[in-house]
């Protein structure tokens, strides 16, 4: 299949001129993702990357990501991020034809293992959100071990940037592969598997490129 890149366009918002980054993908596509919108493993037809205003007001993110689908005519079921970093800024990079896009804001960042409590309720808009897409059909738990190998990455690239983190408390993850057909699909995706490794590069260079940009 085709690489796939996200389409960048605007929209006039509460005032405010804001981008979004849209995935066309089409039938035959398979998603596991940690999104707001559609998140978990299932077919879809396109992803939805948008930048809201920080301190995002409304308490319907996954209605309010509908609505920004809506208006770009997708249909179908899809999958939907929300990020208050600039998405103008995003970074691509591409490995084998494993193809990875960050937007990155680091605003707020930390460790995952912190001995604050943790807060109930829909979190605020997520900030490093990472977009994959790969050429090959992958079986479930390859798509669940891609979502952990495409982390693992974005953490190396966070300490490669100099950063003491490993990330920030809203990050999301979403990895598109099309739908297990004919050809077998690949039954591993960890950072030492073919496609693995290909992903964690792309991942890689596209997050570090955008911390050295937050720097």
């Amino acid at each position: 299949m085709p690489e796939q890149h996200g389409e960048l366009l605007a929209r006039h918002e509460g005032g405010a001129d804001l981008h979004h980054l849209v995935w066309r993908l089409g039938p035959g596509w398979r998603v596991c993702s940690s999104a707001v919108l559609g998140g978990g493993i299932g077919p879809r037809e396109w992803i939805l990357n948008a930048q809201v205003p920080g301190g995002y007001p409304r308490l319907d993110p996954d209605r309010h990501l509908a609505e920004i689908a809506a208006a770009e005519r997708l249909t179908g079921p899809g999958a939907g991020l929300m990020t208050a970093a600039d998405v103008t800024a995003h970074t691509r990079a591409t490995d084998g034809g494993a193809t990875a896009t960050a937007t990155c804001g680091l605003g707020v960042r930390g460790w995952a293992a912190a001995p604050a409590e943790g807060t109930q309720g829909p979190p605020p808009p997520g900030t490093i959100n990472i977009i994959v897409t790969l050429p090959v059909p992958l079986s479930d738990a390859a798509l669940v071990n891609a979502v952990a190998t495409a982390t693992e990455a974005k953490v190396q690239a966070l300490l490669d940037a100099g950063l003491d983190c490993s990330g920030t408390p809203t990050d999301a993850v979403c990895v598109a592969a099309p739908a297990p057909g004919p050809r077998p699909a690949e039954p591993f995706a960890g950072p030492r598997s073919r496609w693995g490794a290909r992903l964690a590069r792309a991942v890689h260079a596209a997050v570090l490129d955008g911390a050295r940009r937050q720097s």
